[in-house]
């Protein structure tokens, strides 16, 4: 998260933001519940109009 929106934003995206895909959850509440970090990052994304070739990371591309 701190490589695609910055160590502060980031923080507050983790604490703030609800995502309605994990039930209005913040991504602090889902971590404490469980899921898996990994979904929780996609639905950042998806959340935040992230396009989809940085879903993975910096320079890092799909297993084909």
């Amino acid at each position: 998260m701190q490589n695609e929106f910055g160590v502060e934003y980031a923080a507050v995206l983790l604490s703030d933001l609800a995502l309605t895909e994990l039930g209005d959850l913040t991504g602090e509440e889902a971590l404490r519940q469980g899921i898996d970090p990994k979904d929780i990052w996609l639905a950042i994304c998806r959340a935040q109009d992230i396009p989809e070739e940085r879903w993975l990371g910096l320079n890092k591309k799909p297993k084909e």
